[in-house]
Order: C-alpha cells, then sequence, then structure tokens
C-alpha cells in the first residue's frame, strides 16, 4: 500500500521547517538513499533522504512552502506494482482515514543521525489526571513526544483532544488546531521562585514612533529562535561572571613563528593561525583539567562529559550560529584552525547540521575583532558557560616592580550557577591564563 512521507524532525528541537525545494517530480522512481528534498530550518538546509523504494506518487507539499509542521504529510511513495496515479494524496499537513484494518505507520523521511549524547536519567513520571479520556488501550493516552512537550509549553490537556495521528494517536498539528480552535489552555505552573515576565505588546511600542519614520522588517526563524532562547537562558540560567587579563605576548610571537613556518603550497602557507584557534584550544584543555566545569545540568542530575566540545560563535545576516569543535583536546592548533574556517563557511551558507552546531559544554565569543575591550556572552543552553573574548591590546602593567607594555586580552567567564559554582569557574579561567600566557603548554 502507499507510503506517507512524513515532514522530519531534523533536530531535537525542531517543530515546523520549509519545504525549500523538490529534487525529485511526481512518477520519478525514488531508492533508499536517494535525496529527495531540501528542508530550511531556522539555522541551515538540509537534504533529506528518503528510507523506502517506490515511486513518488503525489507531491502534497509544494516546494517553497513555510512553516511545514513535523510528523505532516508532504508526500506520498507508491509501492511496487502499484499505481502512482492512482494514489489519492491526503490533505496537505494531514493524515488520511485509517482503513478498516490498520495499515503500516506511515514513514519518516530519513534525516542525518544526530551526535551521540549522553543519556540523562529518567526523570520521575508526572502524575496522570485523575480521569483521562482513553485514545488508546487501557485507558492510555497516545500522543507523541512533540505533542506531549507543545502541550504541556501551551497548558493543554492532552485528555480534552481527540488525536488524528495513526490509530488515534494525538500529533503535534492537534495542539496546534486546539489552540487555534479556541481550547483554552491551563495556566502553565512557573517554576518555583520564577517570576513571570510579559514585554510591551508590539503595538504598544509603535505608539512611541511616528508613522513612517521607519520601516518594519518582519523577523525570520533564525531570528525569532534566537530570541527565544536567548530569553530563555536569561530567564532560567542564573548568570554569573568572572573577568581576567592574560598577557599574550608569547603567545603573538609564537604565532607569528608558527605561522612563518607554515607548510607552503603553491608559495602560500597551507594554514595560517589565528588568535582565536589558540583561544579554543586553551579553553579545551582548561576543561579537561577542571573536569567540574566540563558539566551540563539537568534537572535529574550532571552530564559530566569526558571530552572538550567547545562552540565558536559565528555572526551570520540576521544573527549568529555556534557551530562546535568536537574533541578540541585533542585535536592540533592547525587541525582546529582548518576545521573552524571549513565550519563558519558552511555555517554562513546555511549548510551545517544539526549534530554540527547542537550540544557541547561551552563556547567561545570573540568580539576582539571589532576593537571590543571586554564583555560578557549569555550562555547557550544547554552549555554551562560561555568565555567573551576582547581585544589584544598593549596595556600599561607593572612587571618586577617596574612599569611596562604588554600585550594585554581581557576574557569573561559567564556560567551558570546551578553547574559550575564559582570556585570552580575561577579554577577554569586560572587554568585558561596557565595555557593562553604559555603557548608551548598546547603543544605536548
Amino acid at each position: 500500500m502507499p507510503t506517507n512521507i512524513l515532514m522530519p524532525a531534523l533536530s531535537p528541537t525542531m517543530e515546523k521547517g520549509n519545504l525549500a525545494k523538490w529534487l525529485k517530480k511526481e512518477g520519478d522512481p525514488v531508492k533508499s538513499g536517494d535525496v529527495i528534498a531540501e528542508i530550511e530550518t531556522d539555522k541551515a538546509t538540509m537534504e533529506v533522504e528518503a528510507v523506502d523504494e517506490g515511486t513518488l506518487a503525489k507531491i502534497v507539499v509544494p516546494e517553497g512552502t513555510q512553516d511545514v509542521a513535523v510528523n505532516s504529510v508532504i508526500a506520498v511513495l507508491a509501492g511496487e506494482g502499484e499505481d502512482a496515479k492512482a494514489v489519492k494524496a491526503p490533505a496537505p499537513g494531514g493524515q488520511p482515514k485509517a482503513d478498516a484494518k490498520p495499515g503500516p505507520e506511515p514513514k519518516l523521511a530519513a534525516a542525518p543521525a544526530p551526535a551521540k549524547q549522553p543519556t540523562p536519567p529518567a526523570a520521575p513520571s508526572a502524575p496522570k489526571s485523575a480521569e483521562p479520556r482513553p485514545n488508546g488501550r487501557g485507558g492510555r493516552i497516545f500522543a507523541s513526544p512533540l505533542a506531549r512537550r507543545i502541550a504541556k509549553e501551551s497548558g493543554i490537556e492532552l485528555s480534552a483532544l481527540q488525536g488524528s495521528g495513526p490509530h488515534g494517536r494525538i500529533v503535534a498539528r492537534d495542539i496546534t488546531q486546539a489552540k487555534e480552535g479556541g481550547i483554552t489552555p491551563r495556566a502553565p505552573a512557573a517554576p518555583s521562585g520564577a517570576v513571570a515576565v510579559r514585554g510591551m505588546a508590539d503595538e504598544q511600542i509603535r505608539k512611541f514612533y511616528e508613522e513612517g519614520s521607519y520601516e518594519f522588517v518582519p523577523h525570520d526563524g533564525m531570528r525569532k529562535t534566537i530570541a527565544r532562547r536567548l530569553v530563555e537562558s536569561k530567564l532560567t540560567i542564573p548568570h554569573y561572571y568572572l573577568s581576567i587579563d592574560c598577557d599574550i605576548d608569547v603567545l603573538l610571537k609564537a604565532r607569528e613563528e608558527i605561522n612563518a613556518g607554515a607548510p607552503d603550497a603553491g608559495g602560500k602557507p597551507r594554514w595560517k593561525l589565528s588568535v582565536n584557534d589558540f583561544v579554543i584550544k586553551a579553553l579545551a584543555l582548561a576543561l579537561i583539567k577542571v573536569p567540574n566545569a566540563n558539566v551540563t545540568w539537568t534537572d535529574a542530575g550532571m552530564l559530566k562529559h569526558k571530552h572538550a566540545d567547545v562552540g565558536v560563535a559565528v555572526a551570520l545576516d540576521g544573527g549568529l550560529i555556534t557551530p562546535i569543535i568536537r574533541h578540541a583536546e585533542e585535536k592540533t592548533l592547525a587541525v582546529i584552525s582548518g576545521e573552524m574556517k571549513e565550519l563558519a563557511a558552511r555555517a554562513r551558507a546555511r549548510k551545517l547540521k544539526p549534530q554540527e552546531y547542537e550540544g557541547g559544554a561551552s563556547a567561545v565569543s570573540n568580539l576582539g575583532m571589532y576593537g571590543v575591550r571586554e564583555f560578557a556572552a549569555v550562555i547557550n543552553p544547554p552549555q554551562s558557560s560561555i568565555l567573551a573574548v576582547g581585544a589584544g591590546e598593549e596595556r600599561a602593567v607593572v612587571k618586577d616592580g617596574k612599569f611596562a607594555v604588554a600585550s594585554v586580552m581581557t576574557v569573561t567567564l559567564s556560567a551558570d550557577h546551578r553547574a559550575v559554582d564559582g570556585a570552580v569557574g575561577a579554577e577554569l579561567l586560572a587554568a585558561f591564563k596557565g595555557y593562553i600566557e604559555n603557548p608551548a603548554l598546547m603543544l605536548v
């Protein structure tokens, strides 16, 4: 029987995506592993592979369609021996009505495998409602994990809904329709001690400015995601900040000597180290040296990482993204430099895979090239810290009781106080300073 191809979740947090382009036409044969479409998320454009063989019978969602919900039907695949022209397409975003005999579950288009992450201990289950309306066997409410999460965030009782998924399963689309249909959500329980914060409405803000004195530019998906995650970070993570000055004279000399002796390819160096490459390596080694700082907070317990995965903020048009150098403590400065250049180029082209920018325990944000002397960055969840790097500049310092001029760089650590205590954060900064001021230690 025909197989539904569903909008895949290309990352754990993805709820919607834009169907940018179909690479197969109706009537084209499809093999497992064939790239059939390109999906745009808020961070990147990704290729989607088929998981079954057959003929692309119907395209339900045309290319260029935005905000296609995860798990909604985007196309129908006819199996071997089936007449592709006779296949009926369901309504866009919908599921076909179930026959008397339930058929196989719809198939998701394959997405790139996410990076393996440690599995936290299972949290205690939430108490069941007193009288849930059953939609499955034994009174159990069947719902997809995404639907459960959206319902919880929206304050909607699953027991009040009838699922439209296979065998009556509640899917994300049902939650969206419930919200649009006027179901009154319960007030979500605020965390203990939390303060409800609501910004000014758009209409209120616009009243402060004369009509015609500004240009209105709608937010794209990336800007909305950045705004949501930054608010979430500042409201849910107890930030604290530690700053330290690093003398980088020795580092600058070492960098100059290394770059001068880099292997040539046609008269040009194959690679050229930046100060940021040293910063990434130093932070990675410091995280390994201070393992209590190389952690991620979860409500059930702490994730203590065995390797240092360091994110690096990359500015894009209209936003930023933080690709991650995995196992950075094990890589040479030349490898880190080459990998960072390649990741940054693909980040600006919106071609990064989710596993290339999700996760990590800490990150680097460097604004030194803009002349910024010192700043504090916002932690990118689920990371527990971020290092803000300022410009290296000549300053008057005291050495051996005498005034001298040295190249000094100020760095500020923003840390999650739930996961990294103040003394641990200070140890991390001290370890970082030790590597930065003695770069030879990074080479052994």
